[in-house]
């Protein structure tokens, strides 16, 4: 049950900053729609527009209704390391992933949705059981942590020098 509490709030903490920091403000919307656009994408505008829904759904979903939350978290994941993988076969581009800033697109990106697809498999089979209050607030706020410091990989990456090697 904590690695499904775990799951959920990575995920949910993840897909939130995402869909949040792409539309925090006009510019950073418009930001993200281009580089929708720049990846090859077309229609860029609905496009970015769907994208932005399906991770403000999964967030709602991975809250209500776990299972479905996993799913559409996973699916959605996939969906972006595909077009991830797309775009490093082509010769790179860069991602908004996050809406806030753009970072060129490298196998880091990959290696981070493998493991937030591994956390959304591992969330939809955890067993269900009792959960204790204390072990639940300890899970979260591991996952939590977590979770800030996938959002934060690319800027981690460049603190630590290794921005410039894929």
């Amino acid at each position: 049950m904590y690695v499904e509490i775990g799951c959920r709030v990575l995920l949910g903490t993840v897909l939130l900053a995402a869909a949040v920091g792409k539309v925090s403000g006009r510019d950073a919307y418009r930001e993200f729609t281009r580089s929708v656009r720049d990846m090859g994408f077309r229609p860029a505008g609905p496009l970015a527009a769907a994208v932005v829904a399906a991770e403000f759904t999964a967030v709602v979903l991975l809250a209500v209704f776990p299972l479905a939350g996993f799913l559409a978290s996973g699916a959605l994941l996939l969906a972006f390391t595909a077009a991830i993988v797309a775009n490093l076969r082509r010769g790179g581009g860069t991602c908004r992933c996050f809406g806030r800033t753009a970072a060129p697109l490298g196998r880091h990106h990959v290696w981070r949705n493998a493991f937030l697809v591994a956390c959304a498999v591992a969330g939809a089979l955890a067993p269900a059981g009792a959960v204790r209050p204390g072990e639940a607030v300890l899970a979260g706020t591991a996952a939590l942590a977590v979770g800030v410091l996938v959002v934060m990989l690319d800027e981690l990456r460049y603190l630590f020098g290794v921005a410039s090697r894929t």
